[in-house]
């Protein structure tokens, strides 16, 4: 497995080289790189099975590095010191992540799954999904990539109604009548949805707020679709769904 390692501290590169040279000689680094502008070269060349990848680096942060590559043809493994980069990453579908300090156990476990996720051969498919759900210019028109059980299905969200949970899977309703399930949960669903016009009405419920047609008032009420669709609301959930309409 031939890795190389990304981040512009070269004392934490360095430590990291060294725990792969220790515990995983079946990992063999091809290089690294202090600078993100470097680092887009020596993939091009060495053609990596896997990168480790620091999310802040100044110039370009790991996820802008990675928009600028026209083939991504590897495993990613993110490592960060900030929990709300690595939560970020886990959200938009990226493979796993380290906190630093990195511990011997922690990139045991993120070798393992680099392994197992090279054998199913399909790292592309969640780098795209990664960097088209992390688009800042987001807006109503533009697309998510969800996933399904056969792979990505790039969606508008403006065509998304609503989106009921199922466990740990969430039924996602469109506007053409086609109804997706999503290997998320309603509540990472939520989370990807979050800067855009969606509203949690109910604990197994959330909808677009440009698609209600009408509101029934009532103990927590009742919202019909435009779709024909009635989504009750919870009591708990009433008052924010009130603020937000």
């Amino acid at each position: 497995m031939k890795a190389l390692i990304i981040d512009d501290e070269k004392h934490c590169s360095e430590s990291l080289q060294f725990l792969l040279k220790r515990h995983h000689p079946e990992v063999e680094i091809s290089g690294e790189a202090n600078d993100p502008f470097q680092a887009i070269g020596l993939i091009a060349v060495h053609k990596p099975d896997v990168i480790f990848l620091d999310i802040e680096m100044p110039h370009l942060n790991g996820f802008e590095l990675l928009s600028k590559l026209e083939n991504i043809e590897f495993e990613i493994v993110f490592t960060t010191a900030y929990d709300e980069f690595a939560l970020n990453a886990f959200k938009v579908n990226a493979l796993d992540y380290l906190l630093k300090p990195i511990g011997v156990d922690d990139l045991k476990k993120s070798v393992e799954k680099v392994k197992l996720r090279m054998l199913e051969s399909l790292p592309n498919l969640e780098v795209k999904a990664m960097l088209n759900n992390m688009n800042p210019h987001a807006n109503e028109n533009s697309k998510i990539a969800l996933p399904t059980m056969e792979g990505l299905e790039f969606t508008k969200v403006s065509s998304i109604i609503r989106c009921e949970s199922d466990n740990n899977y969430t039924d996602v309703h469109l506007a053409d009548g086609k109804c997706l399930t999503i290997c998320k949960t309603l509540k990472e669903i939520q989370n990807l949805l979050k800067d855009h016009s969606f509203c949690r009405i109910h604990a197994s419920h959330l909808i677009n707020l440009n698609h209600i047609q009408k509101y029934q008032r009532g103990a927590g009420g009742l919202v019909v679709m435009v779709n024909g669709d009635h989504v009750q609301v919870s009591r708990g959930k009433k008052a924010d769904f009130l603020d937000q309409i």
